[in-house]
């Protein structure tokens, strides 16, 4: 449990005071990113909230710190725990202290709930990072609509589906956008990696420790195929951070084929690969913005897909390039295989084709081109704090 200390500053600050919550490594950086921008048009708002390490930094005040505890689906169920002592702080913390607004980041099995405690003591709530009920729990529309006053939403055909149900809600872009504008790609280690081997194939498979641990072993299964196919093939995985790089390296040490590690040089590694085997999320949109050929592989519990997931997901495709595209353009093996075989044999079909990959990375790039336009986080000040003002009149 990640409780801190109840904050004290920025009680006496005449500006608007906003509660703010992100329970994830990726939501934490949209939050930093939205503070700096709302305090860029308004420099006396101050923020409090469910913040990580980049919500800090920006300036909020942290009540409790989910970001370094993120779960995905059976995941989720361990953390139940942190979650329940997390909205009882959050809650405690809303009851006592006056806030023109609160602001949660995605996560919707938390933020829902949290949402709706603020709406029900007044508090106007904005959505940051719509949750994709287009794609499963179709069902939750009615709290969204009940439980927010705005939404913003990040994938270009949300506005749509949102408003059609009665969800005020408006596409800002992506924030993915103006964080891949930001970053400076070293491309003299990008020349480096290629100058070890070819193909290059780069291997990412996520941030949390349990996928990690079940993706990256299938990855490496088919690392080995292709290393019997290209001999010269080279493979480097992206440690997401230090606290995968243990269950990274114990994973590598039982894998016959030699594989690099790169720690802070995520995006080089891409840059350099001719294939990228991924998990699901938004690390495949990266790869999208650099156009590079990938294949999706998740391999979530089977029990749990059969017995709930099969009822509740509604897309036609998992992986986010597909979903955007309304077309498979890039392979997902997903939400789990049963053998890594056929995705080996979809690689080495591909690292075989310059065809073919040259026609993937054309397709992601007409995917991704709505989404460059930016400015995310400013479009969401802009939202935040009209939406702050309207409720004072």
């Amino acid at each position: 449990m990640t409780t801190l200390a109840s904050p004290t500053s920025g009680e006496s600050n005449s500006g608007p005071r906003i509660f703010i919550s992100a329970a994830e490594a990726s939501a934490d950086l949209h939050g930093a990113s939205l503070i700096q921008a709302t305090r860029a048009k308004c420099p006396d708002a101050s923020f409090v909230g469910v913040a990580g390490p980049r919500m800090r930094n920006a300036g909020c005040a942290p009540i409790f710190d989910m970001s370094s505890h993120s779960a995905m689906l059976l995941g989720a169920v361990r953390q139940a725990g942190r979650a329940a002592a997390m909205l009882g702080t959050c809650d405690d913390h809303l009851r006592r202290h006056p806030f023109d607004a609160a602001v949660v980041i995605d996560s919707p099995t938390l933020h829902l709930p949290l949402a709706g405690r603020a709406h029900a003591l007044g508090v106007p709530v904005l959505y940051y990072v719509a949750p994709q009920m287009w794609a499963w729990g179709s069902y939750r529309i009615y709290k969204l609509r009940h439980r927010t006053t705005r939404v913003a939403a990040i994938l270009p055909f949300e506005e749509e589906f949102f408003r059609n149900q009665g969800v005020n809600a408006r596409y800002v872009g992506h924030p993915l956008a103006d964080s891949m504008a930001s970053r400076t790609i070293d491309e003299d280690l990008v020349h480096r990696i290629r100058g070890e081997g070819s193909p290059v194939i780069a291997l990412l498979p996520g941030s949390r420790k349990h996928v990690v641990s079940e993706v990256l072993k299938g990855q490496l299964e088919v690392a080995l195929r292709i290393k019997a196919a290209f001999p010269d093939a080279v493979f480097g995985v992206s440690v997401a951070g230090k606290s995968v790089r243990p269950t990274i390296e114990a994973t590598l040490a039982a894998c016959a084929v030699s594989v690099q590690l790169h720690e802070g040089s995520h995006d080089e590694l891409i840059r350099a690969a001719d294939l990228v085997l991924v998990a699901s999320g938004t690390t495949t949109l990266e790869i999208a913005f650099h156009e590079k050929p990938m294949i999706v592989m998740y391999n979530a519990s089977r029990l749990f897909y059969h017995l709930i997931g099969r009822w509740m997901i509604h897309t036609s495709y998992f992986s986010l390039p597909n979903i955007l595209a309304g077309r498979q353009i890039v392979p997902e093996f997903m939400p789990y295989y049963t053998s890594t075989d056929p995705i080996a044999e979809v690689a080495i079909d591909l690292l075989g084709s310059e065809q073919k990959r040259g026609a993937m990375s054309q397709a992601l790039a007409e995917v991704v081109r709505p989404l460059r336009e930016g400015h995310a986080s400013e479009r969401t000040a802009d939202m935040l704090l009209d939406m702050i003002a309207t409720a004072k009149h």
